[in-house]
């Protein structure tokens, strides 16, 4: 049970941002605000969502994505974060699993998610 006036406040947070319905498999490009010293700027983050948790304002969700030299990046981001500009899905993915961790495993064509065709 979780006390009321909490859960208002974090309703109030939630409001003020609009996030777009994701899931697991989804290509997505992040854009997140990086501030360095007084100036700040914006870089994009893209890659396959392989996992959400959480619920309300702690909500979080797995990027990961092919570095350079073939070497796989993953990110965490709250899903509600003040530090987070824009999410972007610019791929559907058709996947069977809630998590994808299996995709660690994987290289090249078999790290490849099919795309939702939408009838």
């Amino acid at each position: 049970m979780r006390n009321k006036y909490i859960e208002a406040f974090e309703n109030a947070q939630i409001a003020n941002k609009s996030v777009p319905s994701f899931r697991p498999g989804d290509t997505l490009r992040i854009s997140i605000r990086i501030a360095e010293g007084d100036k700040s700027r914006i870089q994009n983050f893209e890659g396959v969502c392989i996992a959400k948790h959480g619920v309300g304002v702690g909500e979080t969700f797995t990027i990961r994505k092919i570095g350079a030299n073939s070497i796989g990046v993953e990110r965490i981001f709250p899903l509600y974060s003040q530090s987070i500009e824009e999410i972007k899905v610019l791929r559907k993915g058709r996947v069977r699993r809630a998590k994808l961790f299996y995709l660690r495993d994987r290289r090249g064509k078999a790290a490849k998610i099919k795309e939702l065709k939408n009838n």
